[in-house]
């Protein structure tokens, strides 16, 4: 992953997006990343990754990044419940809050939420979103 790029912009499908939600609390992107190249190249999509891991051998992968068991139980149930997720609020699925349903509807509804809290969120929106939008309507 490109170090200048957040996770998000990085990732091929909402699923990834909600697996590095989970990876990036607390722990910085620099951690997260390389942790995520290997596990996305393992396993792309939250069905191949359920046939491939369990919550101790998930725990072993992403010990770098601290919180191992909590991260791989809420990775674990989250890619369970989004197996039959309707794609909407995103704070249905297990170990998803705020910043999540944020991210999710701004880089995959195209819905700019009016509390976002998050400063690299927050970053994005006014660099990257805004920008374009200044540049659209000139």
């Amino acid at each position: 992953m490109v170090e200048e790029l957040m996770v998000q912009q990085q990732v091929d499908n909402v699923w990834q997006h909600m697996v590095g939600v989970i990876c990036l609390n607390l722990t910085d992107r620099k951690q997260v990343k390389p942790v995520l190249t290997e596990l996305f190249k393992l396993t792309p999509t939250p069905e191949e990754f359920l046939k491939v891991w369990q919550h101790d051998s998930l725990s072993d992968f992403i010990k770098p990044l601290g919180m191992f068991n909590i991260r791989a139980h809420r990775i674990m149930r989250m890619t369970n419940d989004f197996l039959k997720w309707d794609g909407e609020d995103a704070t249905k699925l297990f170990g998803i809050g705020k910043y999540g349903s944020d991210s999710y509807r701004i880089f995959y509804k195209n819905d700019i939420p009016d509390d976002v809290e998050d400063k690299e969120l927050l970053r994005y929106i006014n660099e990257e979103i805004m920008e374009t939008v200044e540049v659209h309507t000139r």
